[in-house]
């Protein structure tokens, strides 16, 4: 599978974790999914009206494992972009969607080092592009992103998470969800493999 990574200028405004606000609406919330799991499949908005396809099950799925007693790792946000109209040039298909989730260590203090997460960010792309090499319709990609940890003691809650973002593309929409469903399972299975090795 193809993978991409952020290459702007730093991102310098650190968010919160937990965040308490959000840009797109005041609505939306930081949910603790490892506390409260049963939340994944009823409360992310984004993905609840796409929960009758198997991509976006297995997006649940993933979540559930990320958050759970055998996962290093937690998350603190995602978000999943509709089918639309597909405005890359690049790309021949009629529609695309994506989304993303971030992505941290359970472990907090590992957050505050950047070359732990810089290790994660690494591993996780080797881990993907050895897997479903015939997927041309499809993209992980990875930005590192600046987070102040209030759980720390204050001076050491300075630190970074890993944004995970996908794409997928397709002409029909079945075809879109069926190729997200590949690029899901990917991304899965690599997390899985970073984890065995963290």
């Amino acid at each position: 599978m193809r993978t991409c990574e952020y290459d702007g200028p730093p991102l310098t405004v650190a968010r919160s974790h937990p965040w308490t606000d959000a840009v797109a609406s005041a609505a939306h919330r930081y949910y603790d999914l490892r506390a409260t799991p049963s939340l994944i499949r009823t409360s992310l908005e984004d993905f609840v009206p796409w929960s009758r396809y198997g991509a976006i099950l297995g997006f649940y799925s993933l979540l559930e494992w990320l958050n759970g007693d055998a996962s290093p790792f937690e998350t603190n946000d995602c978000a999943f972009t509709a089918p639309h109209a597909n405005d890359q040039a690049s790309v021949p298909q009629a529609l695309m969607c994506s989304g993303r989730v971030m992505v941290l260590y359970r472990e907090l203090r590992l957050n505050a080092s950047a070359g732990d997460v810089a290790w994660l960010k690494d591993e996780l792309h080797l881990a993907v592009a050895k897997l479903d090499v015939e997927l041309h319709s499809g993209l992980v990609g990875t930005t590192i992103v600046p987070v102040r940890y209030l759980a720390l003691p204050s001076g050491e809650q300075a630190g970074q998470e890993l944004m995970v973002s996908f794409w997928a593309w397709g002409d029909t929409e079945a075809e879109l969800m069926e190729n997200l469903e590949r690029v899901v399972a990917g991304l899965f299975a690599a997390l899985r493999h970073v984890a065995a090795e963290a």
